[in-house]
């Protein structure tokens, strides 16, 4: 069968995944209505294309936090990879620097921070961070990303607990036993390992915007906030200090009935006011889309189950394929709207009921 979308590698992932890593990797919150909304909101935004510009020849690089990148799609963070390839995230990072893309780890890697980094030296990497009542163990993983060549810190702030997705209560959702949340294999006492593969409430919920002053004081590296969706609190990640902003609502796994990211985006863009860089994630399934994420103000857009889906068809070579069938279909829908580079993308090419 010929890999020609997304949706394809979607269906053979439905089709040979083990049901519960499956259902892992497409679970939303609840009844899933915001895991929905955030495909359904990009088919609700209209392209408005200029005609007659010369786009023989067209040029899709961009830069985030100053590093150029072939063309503005990264791989957000997701965990356990090892449910979809055996090399699991070694894999990812290989098919990232190969696409010369930035790969966001998990701080829920079925690989540690090491491998990742010693399976595609040179690429660009970001290290996302859950911080846990462990706080030792968070700033340890902070200064080991640090040390090994991660380029950004990515602070994720929806999930002072975890959201319900019922799937996985009913599968009763373990790790299998020969994989492991590598990066935290010792840091937790006790038996009970049962919570997404570490013990239950070992998140620490009492998490807060001071917290991004401790994280300043553990590294030199840029901190990205993920999980932004109101112009309250972009404008409060301004205050704070961090440098980037993802716009996300956790693939809406954590809080169901909440926006869009796609939604979220422009007044977040609007609140920021350029100070700093604005990215997305969240029902990214087309070249178009990325296409009308940019138009409405975001620097770069991040995929999250797609990635898994290559993974899944044929690891690190499947995800390429995944890159690079989103970066043809970029360059393609960035042409027909009459751009010949990223830079000439703006508000104009779409019409947006929140505009």
């Amino acid at each position: 069968m010929a890999m020609v979308c997304l949706s394809d590698f979607e269906a053979y992932a439905k089709k040979y995944l083990p049901k519960i890593a499956w259902d892992y990797f497409a679970a939303g919150a609840d009844d899933c209505t915001t895991r929905d909304e955030n495909i359904l909101a990009y088919k609700r935004i209209r392209f408005q294309p200029c005609m007659l510009r010369d786009v023989s020849v067209t040029d899709i690089r961009t830069k985030i936090l100053g590093t150029e990148i072939s063309f503005p799609v990264g791989i957000a963070p997701t965990g356990f990879h090892q449910l979809a390839w055996p090399d699991g995230e070694k894999s990812t990072a290989r098919a990232a620097r190969a696409m010369n893309t930035c790969y966001i780890a998990s701080t829920y890697s079925t690989c540690t921070l090491e491998e990742i980094s010693a399976a595609a030296p040179g690429g660009l990497r970001w290290f996302q961070l859950y911080i846990h009542r462990n706080r030792a163990a968070s700033q340890q993983l902070v200064q080991r990303a640090e040390a090994s060549g991660f380029q950004g810190l990515v602070l994720t702030a929806d999930l002072p607990y975890t959201g319900k997705r019922r799937d996985d209560v009913r599968n009763g959702f373990c790790l299998p036993p020969h994989m492991k949340v590598k990066n935290l294999e010792r840091a937790f006492e006790g038996d009970d390992w049962s919570e997404y593969g570490l013990p239950p409430n070992s998140l620490d919920p009492s998490v807060t915007w001071n917290d991004i002053y401790w994280l300043r004081s553990l590294t030199r590296l840029p901190i990205i906030i993920k999980g932004i969706l109101t112009r309250e609190d972009a404008e409060l990640a301004v205050r704070h200090g961090v440098q980037g902003i993802i716009v996300s609502n956790h693939g809406g796994r954590q809080l169901d009935e909440g926006p869009a990211t796609i939604d979220a985006l422009v007044e977040v863009v609007e609140a920021v006011r350029g100070r700093v860089e604005v990215y997305v994630d969240g029902g990214i399934r087309k070249g178009s889309d990325v296409l009308k994420a940019l138009a409405l103000g975001a620097k770069c857009v991040f995929i999250g189950r797609p990635a898994l889906w290559g993974l899944a068809y044929k690891g690190e070579e499947g995800l390429q394929d995944v890159l690079r069938i989103l970066q043809d279909e970029f360059r393609l829908s960035m042409a027909l709207a009459g751009c010949a580079s990223v830079s000439e993308i703006g508000q104009h090419l779409v019409q947006f009921s929140k505009l």
